[in-house]
């Protein structure tokens, strides 16, 4: 690639980060809400020698989500904090865009590139002004450093999941599929080691953990997957908010039985996916194949059993999908087509018709519920590509089940 094509394609990135950042303060429905209305006073309070969220008090968060946060402040000096957090992750994105594309030499790092650019400007300021948006240029790095440095890997996923859990389906998709596990978990323990110390040593002991048991008392959020049969009226449900949880949530005959089950079928759906990349892997499939796959379909799978459904959750999609279109770009045409439009009927509902959402207008429903089913789509294809990823012959496992007996014949 030409240097006018490399710095078209780096204009084009952070156009994208722009036009997202922009719509911040544009679109209705406070999309930059989360950062000047909580960000910032927790960060504040930490500084100042208020409680410091999940150290000194519970939080709905693990205790390194804190870390950007508090270093967005760090910003604030030229602009306000939500302008310092929207710059913060855009350097962010860059270096993790800067190690991606490179110099410009391989074709698919550079789609890669582009489609990430695209899912940011589709996506909007909902990609930007959220924690979420900190944790995507990490994975990002993660994934792309694994094969060569599983142990940095496993240091920048690990340190990703001590922010928000989500990245810990990219840890379970690492450990299976390379062979080079143990240096995976040997630095995600590490990571998590010195965090759980200084968390413990600053007498946070009682709150390490509490994330978990926060998120679990929560009631079915409206964004959510399995609440688009009560937007339609199903046990006539109603919009309600939850002033604890900050959130907009619903109610009605069937929703405490479809939160309470929703916990236990994401383990199902999460073993069983592990349970297929396990098998693939030992019949002798090539990594290469079976990681992108594997690790969208554990994403989605958080996506799709959740009772939280957040718009910025289609952030996620970024890592795995970008992976994949550097390793397979023809495998992962489809699945990434889909997540753009997916992501572009997310940037519909939330911030632009968020309102008609909650006041259950049947357009903007149907456009949720069209997002809900794509995101199913995608983790259903991501799952059938994992299913039919072909047998490396060159893998010795693979040699030895292509000669193993079947009967009286030879596979």
């Amino acid at each position: 690639m030409t240097r006018a094509r490399l710095a078209a394609l780096w204009a084009g990135f952070l156009i994208a980060h722009a036009i997202a950042i922009a719509l911040g303060w544009l679109w209705p429905n406070q999309p930059m809400g989360d950062t000047y209305l909580v960000y910032e006073p927790w960060s504040l309070a930490a500084i100042m020698g208020g409680d410091v969220m999940g150290v000194t008090a519970a939080w709905v968060y693990p205790p390194l989500a804190l870390a950007p946060m508090v270093l967005a402040q760090t910003l604030v000096w030229f602009s306000s904090y939500s302008l310092a957090w929207a710059v913060m992750v855009a350097v962010f994105d860059c270096v993790a865009f800067a190690v991606l594309v490179g110099r410009g030499r391989s074709t698919s790092r550079v789609i890669a590139g582009g489609f990430w650019a695209l899912f940011i400007a589709v996506l909007g300021p909902i990609g930007i002004f959220r924690l979420d948006a900190v944790t995507v240029p990490i994975a990002v790095v993660g994934l792309l450093l694994a094969l060569r440095h599983p142990r940095v890997a496993g240091m920048l996923v690990g340190a990703a999941t001590w922010m928000k859990v989500w990245p810990a389906a990219l840890v379970a998709a690492l450990v299976i599929a390379l062979r080079g596990r143990w240096q995976i978990i040997a630095g995600g323990a590490i990571v998590s080691v010195i965090i759980a110390g200084v968390v413990v040593l600053a007498g946070g002991a009682n709150h390490l953990l509490g994330f978990i048991t926060t998120q679990g008392d929560r009631g079915l959020q409206i964004e959510a997957v399995a609440a688009t049969p009560f937007l339609f009226g199903a046990g006539g449900a109603q919009i309600y908010y939850d002033r604890e949880i900050l959130t907009y949530q619903v109610s009605g005959s069937g929703v405490e039985l479809v939160a309470q089950l929703l916990s236990p079928l994401m383990a199902i759906v999460v073993a069983g996916i592990c349970a297929i990349g396990v098998w693939r892997v030992r019949a002798g499939s090539a990594v290469r194949a079976v990681l992108p796959p594997l690790a969208l379909a554990l994403v989605v799978a958080l996506i799709v059993c959740n009772k939280v459904g957040s718009p910025q959750f289609q952030t996620w999609l970024v890592a795995p999908l970008v992976l994949w279109l550097v390793w397979d770009r023809a495998s992962a045409n489809g699945p990434a087509f889909l997540s753009l439009v997916a992501a572009g009927l997310t940037h519909l509902v939330y911030p632009v018709f968020y309102h008609h959402v909650l006041a259950s207008d049947t357009v903007a429903v149907t456009v949720l519920g069209m997002r809900n089913a794509l995101v199913v789509a995608l983790g259903v294809w991501a799952v059938v590509s994992l299913w039919r990823t072909p047998i490396h012959e060159g893998n010795p496992r693979a040699r030895r089940l292509l000669r193993r007996p079947v009967g009286n014949e030879r596979i």
